[in-house]
């Protein structure tokens, strides 16, 4: 981690490692590609054989209240921002279908320096190791919300939506 200066804006610039952000993947119960860019490192991960649909729902539906109780994440189903997180998460497709077993996570690595997350904590390497691990988790266990009427899928779960 290190800071940035950009005419008066003060930037952190992260860079995480690929290799720890692999193993963190495999051990969530995911395979995973990696693409770094210069602004963020989009991650593809697949869950492995056995691992089911991920459990990325739509809050708005009346029958997933159940999970919407549990939820530690949300997603901006228009942005694919995990909320009051540096993380965006996207659908992945296999021939034009949507794909339930897999997603896509961009990590941005320049934030503002007073970016921080719930609880004022600041931002580092080890931090978004532990939200992307969380995240990845939380798609498996207890449900990620998605909120929001248009964008991005629900990959599981009663919808309303067109898939």
């Amino acid at each position: 981690m290190r800071y940035l200066q950009a005419g008066e804006q003060q930037l952190v610039a992260l860079d995480p490692d690929n290799n720890t952000l692999r193993q963190l993947v495999h051990q969530a119960g995911y395979s995973c590609k990696i693409f770094p860019d210069r602004r963020r490192v989009k991650l593809e991960v697949t869950v492995l054989e056995g691992g089911g649909p991920l459990l990325l729902f739509d809050a708005s539906d009346p029958s997933n209240l159940g999970w919407f109780s549990r939820c530690q994440f949300y997603v901006d189903s228009v942005s694919g921002v995990v909320l009051q997180t540096p993380l965006v998460v996207s659908n992945c497709f296999t021939d034009g279908k949507l794909a339930r077993d897999r997603v896509s996570i961009s990590v941005a690595t320049e934030l503002p320096a007073e970016f921080r997350l719930p609880g004022k904590r600041g931002l580092t390497e080890q931090v978004v190791y532990a939200l992307i691990y969380n995240l990845l988790t939380a798609l498996r266990e207890t449900g990620v919300a998605l909120c929001g009427a248009f964008g991005i899928q629900p990959l599981t779960g009663g919808s309303r939506r067109k898939t």
